[in-house]
């Protein structure tokens, strides 16, 4: 019977790391997003803006960047639940964007992503 409830609580604990956030993984995730996007200290704009302090800023405010009106006029400020549901279907949650994106459909290569991002300050430096 330990053994049985042993195995049980294994099985839970691993379930709830299946959603834990891993920035490593979501460096990877992060491979395609530069394709349009930099982060870290030599960051600049691109084809998209660049991606530093992008948690807790306010969309379409990237100095030097050629924002569409729906994303300047969004009114969005980017936390983690807000970007997650933009980054799945871009067009969807800013009629209008720019952003030519598919979007990112998987929740968990998501909160990867969102983890990573979150380790950039404003001026690039991990945190």
């Amino acid at each position: 019977m330990r053994e049985l409830v042993f195995v049980a609580i294994l099985a839970v604990a691993g379930a709830g790391q299946a959603s834990a956030q891993d920035a490593a993984a979501g460096e990877k995730v992060f491979a395609v997003c530069k394709a349009c996007h930099q982060i870290g200290e030599s960051a600049k704009n691109g084809v998209g803006p660049m991606l530093n302090g992008i948690i807790g800023r306010k969309a379409g405010s990237v100095a030097g960047y050629s924002y569409s009106a729906a994303n300047k006029d969004s009114g969005i400020t980017w936390d983690e639940a807000t970007f997650r549901e933009y980054i799945k279907d871009p067009k969807a949650k800013v009629p209008g964007t720019k952003m030519i994106y598919a979007g990112l459909k998987d929740e968990q290569k998501t909160i990867d992503l969102v983890a990573f991002l979150k380790q950039f300050d404003a001026d690039g430096k991990r945190k």
